[in-house]
């Protein structure tokens, strides 16, 4: 886990407080709470992130506000594609698959359509962000 006390921490226990939803600046935002496996430490991490619900499919973003590197959590999940997702009330086990083009632009395009700060990450770095698919299993 985090820091005791940080801000993940605070936003994970509001989220399970209130059902899966959030309030403040992420008020009415599809969060979810993925839970991997770190690269090196092999120990549990979890990680509150905005995903994406499209046809079906859930689907979260490396995006780590547009910084120049990918976050700790996408190289956890590179290293043990078997995640945990807290979604709503809801947790389930996922298999995690970074999509190809032309599908990962797609995607993209929609998460930045319905959240244009997804659009400004993408011009703060020369990276292309992961989009990543969180496959029931």
């Amino acid at each position: 886990m985090s820091e005791p006390g940080s801000w993940n921490d605070k936003v994970i226990a509001e989220f399970r407080a209130n059902q899966g939803r959030l309030g403040g600046g992420f008020d009415g935002a599809p969060v979810v709470l993925l839970h991997t496996t770190g690269a090196r430490s092999g120990l549990e991490r979890v990680t509150p992130m905005m995903s994406l619900q499209l046809d079906g499919h859930t689907y979260v973003f490396a995006s780590k506000a547009g910084a120049d590197t990918h976050p700790d959590w996408y190289y956890n999940l590179l290293a043990h594609p078997d995640v945990t997702v807290e979604l709503g009330t809801e947790t389930y086990r996922a298999v995690a698959t970074t999509l190809d083009e032309p599908r990962r632009s797609e995607v993209y395009a929609v998460q930045a359509e319905r959240y244009p700060g997804f659009a400004e990450y993408e011009t703060k770095t020369t990276r292309v962000i992961p989009v990543v698919e969180l496959v029931r299993h």
